[in-house]
């Protein structure tokens, strides 16, 4: 510990009193290296005070009052009126208190480090781990509600689904695609640019698709594509992720959602790019399926350069591939969107 250096022969007179009921004594206030020295006129040390310990009892006030501690039971005092003293151990002081550990700051960065992350871990935990528990403890019935209030909200846009005679023809494609199971294939005149899948176990389709096609291996390229995409993220959970907390955390106490949150979501289905899926999962659900990827490579692609991997790759040759449909079948689906 030291003293600045241009203070080292600083002096100064003062009064001293050992105790409050001794007599104040004139004494020479001088600054040492580690010490406030007290010397009487005769030049008789009568205290050493630590500069790193001297207290102020009364800042900013004349004359300054000072102690050789802060303690609450504390006896000795100095009184100081000279300014460059004064401000010689105020300069000291402010020196010696930069230079000690800052325990409280320390503990206040390190709380405030904990308190983040876990507000961080809050805000990207719970919500995932909210919505996660409520896409699993959704019963059947509540996604098929859901499902069929944002069909209706869909079909303002895309009109109402084609139930025409080639419905049938639409029953037995969707099995040969998916096998027996509880997905409803719907197909609407417009609002869906190729295939889209809601939640409630719905794979929308545009007629496109089939009225405009040669063959039924096109529109069930694009039935298999769908159903892989809900088997990869869940179309509840895609629903949840675009309504926010508020909404997850309603659907799991009551299970409602509003109807102005499947206004939103419904818009954004049909106007947002679906997220791309994985080449290899594609493939290995054509062969699964028993089912050309060509077809449906071309109709995503006509050119077929950004679907090649689908197209070289087919994992059923078109010498190999068995009708999905028969002709009459087939003629009748294309008709299921008339009146």
């Amino acid at each position: 510990m030291t003293a600045l250096k241009e203070y080292d022969r600083l002096e100064a007179s003062g009064l001293w009193r050992a105790d409050p009921a001794a007599q104040r004594v004139e004494v020479v206030v001088s600054i040492g290296d580690a010490t406030l020295t007290l010397t009487d006129t005769a030049e008789r040390a009568l205290a050493h005070w630590s500069l790193a310990a001297v207290h102020r009892k009364n800042p900013s006030k004349r004359p300054a009052l000072y102690a050789p501690s802060d303690a609450a039971d504390e006896a000795e005092e100095l009184e100081l009126s000279d300014d460059d003293m004064i401000a010689a151990i105020e300069r000291i002081r402010k020196a010696i208190a930069r230079r000690r550990p800052r325990s409280g700051r320390v503990r206040l960065v390190l709380t405030g480090a904990v308190a983040a992350a876990l507000v961080t871990a809050t805000l990207v935990w719970v919500p995932e781990t909210l919505t996660r528990q409520t896409v699993a403890l959704l019963p059947d019935a509540t996604r098929t509600e859901v499902g069929d209030r944002l069909m209706n909200r869909i079909r303002r846009v895309s009109g109402a689904p084609c139930d025409g005679s080639g419905q049938s023809a639409l029953d037995q494609l969707t099995r040969r695609v998916l096998g027996t199971g509880r997905t409803r294939v719907l197909v609407v005149p417009d609002g869906v640019a190729t295939a889209r899948v809601v939640p409630g176990s719905i794979i929308l389709v545009n007629r496109d698709l089939i009225v405009d096609e040669n063959e039924p291996d096109v529109v069930a390229g694009f039935i298999l594509a769908e159903n892989l995409r809900a088997r990869q993220t869940d179309p509840m959970r895609a629903l949840l992720d675009h309504a926010g907390l508020m909404t997850t955390a309603k659907l799991l106490t009551t299970g409602e959602v509003s109807d102005a949150v499947l206004d939103d979501y419904a818009r954004h289905l049909l106007t947002a790019e679906a997220e791309p899926l994985d080449n290899d999962a594609l493939l290995k659900a054509f062969e699964a399926a028993g089912l050309r990827s060509t077809p449906y490579a071309y109709a995503l692609d006509p050119s077929g350069e950004t679907t090649l991997p689908l197209i070289e790759a087919d994992p059923v040759p078109v010498t190999a591939a068995e009708p999905l449909l028969p002709d009459a079948s087939w003629v009748s689906l294309q008709s299921i969107c008339e009146t």
